[in-house]
């Protein structure tokens, strides 16, 4: 590969775009958005689509809940593992390189699930997916951290709140655009969608995103003295961070005293994990780094905790409209459509205000509301009861997110930016993570209203733990969005 040129520093002459136009020394290149956001809700469309394909694709393959279920828990497992790698290498790589490959993969994935002949194979496709779509956020956040830098701005108010809103709006989009097409073409379009989509991204991101060299050994200490930037990939310790999150969704998508050997393997593997990445001169994540930033972590706990509910709610709550309550896929997409649009509302609305905790502890009160009217729910409810769960959870659905990625923003440290946010994302999954197997483990072979209930249970028992840990956090009150 040849060598790239390096991004202009920034007390340099402002660089050149496609359009030949200078970009403004002291505004975000507003050219880097398009690839930024397409890259970033590659995940979140493929979360949103499959949320109204699992019943059709159980159908084709007379899989019950229980398996289908691994078609989420594959894609986050893959994501969960991939997000910190690649935002290790984003670090030191620059961005370019791993969007590019990231995008490709998603284009083999969707080939591979248009033609995958059994569930074993669209499982297979998922976790090309998965990894895939794991440069986008990363990549996302370095470009913004580099354009604070060379701008002198270091307000990416504007630029957070498109993401989230993007997000968001693909969210919208999702389980609607997924029952249409199941309707049009079969569950296996949905799948295909993402060949046009890597594509975009993939010309997008050839000819707007900046080139970086390759950092050198012995690069230059980072604010705070936190080290040198790691030159090469510490896998074993990747290897042993993949073990531990392996073992403990395999014991979460099948808890029985049969399989109680799995959490003694995945603690054995936390353990050595952290041994390893405490001794390693250049780690995979450094934990003498992360256990200094303690705001960091909590930020990381709450992620976790508020997509257990995020996500048990997408994918349990649809599985139980279709199955439980009787709707279609298109009529189950339909259903979560009121929550998205008061979620961009939401987004946009408060996108630029500078306080986090107060949208955060909303944002917990919201989910636990939700999950008490998801109590109230039964087989033969009507659908505007429906429709008034969708628009509660809509309210924590566009405050959560947005005030998480600006925690994350103002907490990780700056050289360090692309790997902090794919933690944020791993968390993010793990949340997922244990929502699939919640749902798996409550729903069995068929999603009906005592299933869901159970669901909502757990979900208002994280709910309660995410307000505990955000209204005890004070540091939060100080923290500009």
């Amino acid at each position: 590969m040849s060598e790239e040129k390096p991004l202009i520093p920034p007390d340099a002459t402002p660089r050149k775009g496609g359009s030949g136009r200078s970009a403004p020394g002291n505004r975000f290149d507003r050219r880097l958005i398009p690839p930024m956001i397409l890259g970033s809700v590659l995940n979140p469309i493929n979360s949103t689509i499959t949320a109204v394909a699992l019943v059709p694709i159980g159908a084709a393959f007379g899989a019950p809940p229980a398996e289908t279920a691994w078609l989420v828990s594959a894609l986050y497992l893959a994501t969960a593992i991939g997000q910190p790698v690649v935002g290790c290498l984003i670090d030191l790589f620059g961005p370019r390189r791993l969007f590019l490959i990231g995008t490709a993969l998603v284009g083999a994935a969707g080939i591979i699930g248009m033609f995958a002949p059994n569930l074993g194979v669209l499982i297979g496709a998922r976790v090309v997916l998965g990894f895939g779509t794991c440069a986008g956020y990363p990549a996302a956040m370095s470009l913004l951290r580099r354009e604070a830098d060379r701008t002198g701005n270091d307000n990416p108010g504007g630029v957070l709140t498109a993401l989230a809103v993007s997000n968001q709006t693909i969210a919208v989009i999702g389980p609607t655009l997924g029952g249409l097409l199941i309707g049009v073409g079969g569950w296996r379009t949905t799948f295909a969608l993402n060949i046009p989509l890597a594509a975009a991204a993939l010309v997008l991101g050839a000819l707007r995103l900046p080139k970086s060299p390759h950092v050198q050994p012995g690069g230059p200490e980072g604010p705070g003295g936190h080290g040198r930037i790691a030159t090469r990939l510490d896998l074993p310790g990747i290897g042993l961070f993949a073990a531990m999150l392996v073992t403990l969704l395999l014991f979460l998508m099948n808890l029985s005293v049969r399989t109680l050997y799995l959490p003694a393997i995945a603690a054995a593997a936390a353990i050595l994990f952290a041994r390893r990445e405490l001794r390693a001169p250049e780690p995979f994540i450094d934990l003498r780094v992360l256990g200094g930033n303690a705001p960091l972590l909590a930020t990381y706990g709450r992620a976790l905790v508020a997509y257990v509910v995020s996500y048990a709610f997408l994918y349990g709550f649809t599985q139980w409209v279709e199955e439980g309550r009787g709707l279609s896929a298109s009529q189950a997409g339909l259903v979560q459509l009121p929550m998205f649009l008061l979620a961009i509302a939401v987004s946009v609305f408060t996108g630029r205000r500078n306080a986090v905790w107060g949208r955060l502890v909303i944002g917990a009160v919201g989910q636990i509301v939700a999950c008490v009217l998801m109590l109230c729910l039964n087989a033969s409810s009507p659908i505007w009861m429906l429709l008034v769960v969708a628009l509660v959870f809509g309210v924590p659905q566009g405050l959560n997110s947005l005030a998480l990625q600006n925690s994350l923003y103002r907490q990780a440290d700056p050289e360090r930016i692309a790997a902090s946010s794919g933690l944020l994302r791993t968390f993010s999954y793990m949340g997922s993570m244990v929502a699939s197997a919640a749902s798996a483990l409550a729903f069995g072979q068929h999603a009906d209203t005592g299933g869901m209930h159970e669901l909502a249970w757990v979900m208002a028992g994280a709910g309660v733990l995410y307000l505990l840990v955000t209204v005890l956090d004070r540091r939060l009150h100080s923290l500009a969005a």
